[in-house]
């Protein structure tokens, strides 16, 4: 995502920095990238609260149609590795819970995932496990397998407290190839070994008003 020309929305360029920077769609809604499916035909993307996703065709002609768009906030979503299947994470029931779709065809059935809560879901490479974060700082596993349809096994917690809280709204970790290690966030530590403080920005007001009665004037 960038800021061109007063407009933020979905851009690439090749990784080495080569050539130039492409928008990957028109139009004057802000857009957010959140995955690629793994052909890299597809690019879903989510525009501003209250959220919804949509999906970017990126073939020779560039089109961009929405897939998820309803009253409730629906983000983060996340094409399986066999590229038919969209997980992602909706307030429809009135709290964030971790739902899988059919994709492209998301109107044709709804999966619920998790039960007590869940955001910013993940496929594993390999497509047998699906994780999503909960509160306080857990990740989640489901098994899973796919198919025509999808089965669901019963979550279990896989990272806990540590690493795993967020910073923002947007997924904050990744899964290796082989699905045994967590790439996360951590707390940068003081000198002494503890937890640094969080950063703060502190804004002073009349400050001219302050400086002229602190130094005396000729």
């Amino acid at each position: 995502m960038a800021v061109r020309d007063g407009m933020e929305s979905v851009y690439w360029q090749a990784f080495d920095g080569a050539g130039t920077m492409e928008r990957l769609s028109s139009g004057t809604e802000r857009q957010a990238p959140a995955s690629f499916s793994p052909d890299g035909a597809y690019l879903i993307f989510g525009t501003p609260p209250p959220s919804d996703l949509g999906v970017i065709s990126l073939g020779a002609t560039r089109t961009a149609t929405m897939l998820l768009h309803s009253p409730a906030t629906e983000m983060n979503g996340d094409i399986s590795p066999d590229g038919r299947w969209l997980a992602y994470e909706s307030d429809e029931s009135g709290r964030n819970e971790i739902y899988v779709r059919p994709f492209p065809h998301v109107e044709t059935a709804r999966h619920q995932v998790s039960t007590g809560g869940g955001t910013r879901p993940v496929w594993s490479r390999t497509g047998r496990e699906l994780f999503y974060y909960v509160e306080p700082g857990t990740i989640m596993a489901v098994p899973v397998r796919l198919g025509a349809d999808v089965t669901l096994g019963n979550a279990q917690p896989v990272v806990t407290r540590a690493y795993a809280n967020p910073i923002n709204r947007w997924r904050h970790y990744d899964v290796s190839a082989d699905g045994q290690r967590f790439l996360l966030f951590k707390d940068a530590p003081t000198t002494d070994g503890k937890k640094a403080a969080a950063p703060e920005i502190l804004v002073v007001v009349n400050w001219l008003e302050e400086l002229k009665a602190k130094v005396p004037t000729r």
